[in-house]
């Protein structure tokens, strides 16, 4: 009974923590404050949609809990450690080994074939070759590229780039998918397929996190936190 009670306990850990987060940034002679003494918690493996119009903090706060960026004032805990003022060579180890980015736009490289894309982010915690091509094969074949790993990013469609995004998001076995807009650039059907992909990703274990505009998107999680004006406004 002990050991079922941590292992519960431990489930409802949190595994992101915002407290009293501000950013602001100087736009000339005008200061913009993009998150003003945000609060948030993330529970380990929660699918979080994060919800707000044009200048509600969505960008912001991706950055924030993504390492891209450090708050003016506050903390941020990724499993306990308090993230929000580390040097800049620590968040990227942290990125890296942690968090698995999606991104509207893909980002893929379009010189180097979808193997390769995926097998990228393993070059940078210097995991050797063998393992990488290994890896990379088998994600591609979990999200149903098999067929196509020697193909270029613009030699696919917009769904099986997305495909490839989530693969090389998973490539080095992140806690944490942070995915922004990941269907903007998809028509519904599509884009309906990629956030059932991350219901299972998230089924598996992981936690995920969605910043969206898209209330279509937003069911898809178990709990949303809308924003506005750089606070949560529910």
């Amino acid at each position: 009974m002990r050991l079922r009670a941590r292992r519960q306990d431990k489930n409802k850990m949190s595994i992101i923590e915002l407290k009293e987060v501000t950013k602001e940034y100087k736009m000339g002679d005008v200061i913009v404050r993009a998150l003003d003494g945000l609060n948030i918690k993330i529970k380990k493996g929660e699918f979080v949609a994060i919800m707000g119009p044009s200048g509600s903090g969505k960008s912001t706060i991706m950055n924030m809990i993504g390492c891209l960026d450090l708050p003016n004032k506050g903390n941020i805990f990724l499993n306990a450690k308090n993230i929000g003022h580390m040097h800049e060579s620590k968040l990227a180890s942290i990125r890296g080994k942690e968090i698995g980015f999606i991104f509207q736009q893909f980002n893929l490289i379009n010189t180097l074939s979808i193997l390769e894309n995926v097998m990228l982010p393993m070059v940078f915690q210097n995991i050797p070759l063998d393992d990488r091509i290994q890896k990379a094969r088998k994600l591609l074949e979990m999200v149903g590229l098999s067929k196509r790993m020697k193909h270029k990013p613009n030699e696919l469609s917009g769904g099986e780039q997305q495909r490839v995004a989530i693969a090389r998001a998973l490539a080095n076995d992140p806690e944490i998918i942070l995915a922004d807009e990941p269907t903007g650039n998809l028509d519904s059907k599509t884009g309906n397929e990629i956030m059932e992909f991350l219901k299972k990703l998230n089924k598996q274990g992981k936690t995920v996190i969605v910043v969206t505009h898209d209330a279509n998107l937003a069911k898809y999680a178990q709990r949303i936190i809308h924003l506005r004006d750089g606070r949560v406004a529910r």
